[in-house]
């Protein structure tokens, strides 16, 4: 039987070897929640098989039930390779879903809390030479409606916007060895004005040694730059505790070959490789690649690479029906993205879902806009609010060096902020949220509160699922009668917050739904026939194209998801009406 999703699930950040402990797993629920107490983590007969990386609601898992089980346990061996011996051995999950606890041969390895970014631990030390046993408990209390969930419902079964449930691993779980000293993360900073990329690398473990980091860059296969730095010794200072550091350098590119700029028109990607040396031998390796491109506000106008730019997006929930938040394949994903820009699209907005790696992998490989999207709480409380900060900052940073993502959006139409006019605290989160996020990424905008009662933001964000091209061209005809639009009976800025010139985008509108095939369901407006929703769709892209003061779009959405039938895709991937036609609508401007 092979391995599902196979590939390598950190394409920017790649070394040679590794192994993949994606497949069959032992499985258990533990709905009495006993394990803990019983010892499951020594010793257990399980009575159930799991394909990780698919969650148990998925069909692709093996099981596929939708019913209720809060806490789930997996276990499986692990053989270590034999070449491996003398290296360090990290153990990486992708995505758990909510919270795990992780024991290698009984003995507590890593514990995390978010459903959404990876984590890793070093269990080296806690190996033997044969034997070896992974033991994981995750718990996802369905009920609890302040812990960042996105579209998961917190019912059994599916209703109005909200979808399946995502229960324990979702992403891949692998090993790979390192060097006692390593190279930890990489964080790359293209400048597109001085024709430079500007390099943070952290480096992990005997950081008193003395140590040599040399980078070289290639383009289409030939070099462009490369650099070689020499770092620490007896007496250094590591920058963050004991054994890691940050050491920062710039590569210019200018030179005889013109910069070659990234965007969805020319995808252009630079190589990467990086080598950690001591005593002139190369002790750990890693691959990547960056794109050079610029994201930028001027006078009010969203510019890429320097110029204006008409933003062409669709909503993407990232859902399919085999396995619900985990793509069944890596072609699979590709292919969601062909499609897209082959309907005249040219990115789309990931909603309430932060995106495996390996999705934004192939948006820069293909030329596709993202906005990266954090998956919302649906209460207020401080608890709520540490756990979307902390998790959100981890998006954030594992994702920032993908040059398609072109903008950042913590919250969602008020989600886990719903009562921002009557609580001071919740705008406070809106902008510590925008805060935190531009402490981290200055080169990104960041959008407060995604649809309307907007605190401080970079774009000002506007949600209407009005189905008539007429009320649509008269509602943004003009500045004034946009700011004093409220199509979800919802204030666009939240009282001390104002519109002060930010570019104006009608981020969700459309929802057209139209029945093809078994799939039932609801959309905001509904199409009777091919003929039909051709036209709805027609007159609202016309009037949104009409307006002066829109400067791009966002329609909803590109696929059906379970009840919601308002996708321009089937759930299973079929073009409602020809690819063609579409494109032909979205190429008028």
């Amino acid at each position: 039987m092979t391995t599902p999703r196979p590939e390598y699930p950190r394409p920017q950040f790649q070394r040679a070897a590794w192994l993949n402990l994606n497949g069959d797993w032992q499985f258990d629920f533990d709905d009495a929640d006993r394990g803990l107490l019983e010892g499951w983590q020594a010793q257990h007969t399980f009575s159930q098989t799991i394909r990780v990386p698919f969650t148990y609601q998925a069909k692709l898992s093996g099981i596929g039930t939708n019913d209720i089980h809060d806490v789930v346990w997996y276990r499986r061996d692990l053989t270590i390779p034999s070449e491996w011996a003398g290296q360090r051995i990290l153990l990486h999950f992708e995505a758990v879903d909510y919270r795990a606890q992780v024991w290698v041969n009984g003995v507590l390895a890593a514990t995390h809390q978010g459903g959404h970014v990876p984590f890793s631990a070093d269990i080296t030390d806690l190996l033997r030479p044969q034997g070896n046993q992974l033991v994981v408990r995750a718990e996802d209390i369905t009920a609890d409606r302040g812990q960042p969930r996105g579209k998961q419902y917190w019912e059994r079964d599916s209703a109005s916007i909200f979808y399946t449930r995502t229960t324990g691993i979702w992403q891949t779980v692998w090993l790979e060895p390192v060097p006692a000293l390593r190279l930890a993360d990489l964080r790359l900073t293209p400048l597109v004005e001085s024709s430079s990329l500007h390099i943070r690398y952290e480096v992990a473990g005997d950081i008193q040694s003395a140590y040599e980091i040399e980078t070289v860059v290639t383009f289409n296969g030939q070099p462009v730059a490369s650099a070689n730095q020499s770092v620490g010794g007896a007496g250094s200072v590591p920058s963050w505790g004991a054994n890691l550091n940050e050491v920062t350098d710039s590569l210019s590119l200018a030179g005889s070959t013109p910069l070659a700029l990234w965007s969805p028109e020319s995808p252009s990607l630079y190589d990467l490789t990086v080598r950690l040396k001591q005593n002139g031998h190369v002790i750990d390796e890693v691959q990547s690649y960056f794109g050079m491109r610029s994201v930028t506000i001027e006078d009010g106008v969203f510019k890429l690479n320097g110029q204006p730019y008409y933003l062409k997006l669709v909503l993407d929930q990232g859902y399919n029906p085999e396995g619900i938040l985990t793509f069944p394949t890596d072609e699979y994903m590709r292919r969601d993205i062909e499609l897209t820009k082959a309907m005249g699209f040219n990115g789309a907005r990931k909603h309430q879902k932060v995106e495996e790696a390996r999705f934004h992998y192939w948006a820069d490989k293909l030329g596709f806009l993202v906005w990266g999207e954090m998956a919302n709480c649906y209460l207020y409380s401080e608890e709520a609010a540490r756990r979307v900060a902390d998790e959100w900052q981890a998006s954030v940073r594992r994702d920032y060096n993908h040059p398609s993502i072109v903008a950042w959006v913590p919250l969602n139409e008020s989600w886990g902020v719903p009562n921002l006019v009557g609580d001071a605290r919740q705008p406070r989160h809106l902008n510590a949220l925008h805060e935190i996020t531009k402490s981290i990424d200055p080169h990104r905008p960041v959008v407060s509160n995604d649809g309307w009662e907007h605190a401080r933001t970079d774009l000002l964000t506007i949600h209407d699922y009005e189905g008539s091209g007429e009320v649509l061209r008269a509602r943004y005809a003009t500045l004034e009668s946009t700011l004093a639009a409220q199509p979800a009976k919802r204030v666009l800025t939240v009282p001390g917050y104002e519109y002060s010139g930010q570019p104006i985008l009608l981020t969700e509108f459309g929802g057209i739904g139209y029945r093809k095939g078994e799939q039932a369901g609801w959309g905001y407006t509904t199409a009777e026939n091919d003929d039909d929703f051709i036209q709805r769709y027609r007159a609202v892209i016309e009037a949104v194209y009409a307006s002066p003061v829109i400067q791009g779009f966002c329609y909803t959405q590109i696929t059906d998801v379970e009840q919601e039938i308002n996708g321009l895709l089937t759930y299973d991937r079929q073009p409602k009406v020809p690819l063609e036609v579409i494109r032909q609508i979205n190429d008028a401007r």
